[in-house]
């Protein structure tokens, strides 16, 4: 399978947006055959996907991140502000206001000091100490916790990790 037509992340993935062609992909390759065409209809795009692509299983999901009434906001955080267990794509966590580093008590007189939040992304760096996680909120609370971790008084807790 191809992309016919440029389908931008997000959009919805229609039959006229595909097309099979034949191709001798590398056996190290995942495409997706020309029998998979239904599974991608209705689809929505998870990258955007130019026109002349071959579809690899992962340009499509059911639902894009964020979604609507939703934003994900990125958290540099210290070893001290995180688990020490290591964070997953999918962990249901909570984002709490912390004094920071100045320590100031007298910040928290809002109840407003935790949001739950899913974890969408974890990204460390060996060129620095803070590993990134991006976190899905309700967009509502995207601009508080933004702030909150811009002044580095954002922590992270890991709840559990049995289903429901």
């Amino acid at each position: 399978m191809a992309v016919r037509d440029t389908v931008m992340r997000g959009e919805t993935i229609t039959a006229a947006d595909l097309m099979t062609v034949q191709v001798t992909p590398d056996p190290a390759l995942q495409l997706v055959p020309a029998a998979g065409l239904d599974s991608f209809v209705g689809q929505r795009a998870a990258r955007d996907l130019s026109a002349g692509a071959l579809l690899t299983p992962d340009a499509a999901a059911e639902q894009v991140v964020p979604g609507a009434g939703e934003s994900v906001v990125g958290l540099a955080l210290t070893s001290g502000l995180m688990p020490g267990e290591p964070l997953m794509v999918g962990d249901r966590v909570r984002v709490v206001a912390t004094p920071g580093q100045a320590g100031d008590p007298a910040a928290f007189e809002s109840a407003d000091t935790v949001f739950g939040a899913e974890v969408v992304g974890v990204a460390a760096s060996l060129e620095s100490p803070q590993t990134v996680v991006s976190v899905l909120v309700p967009e509502q609370d995207a601009a508080k916790i933004a702030q909150w971790a811009s002044a580095g008084r954002a922590a992270v807790v890991l709840d559990s990790r049995e289903g429901d």
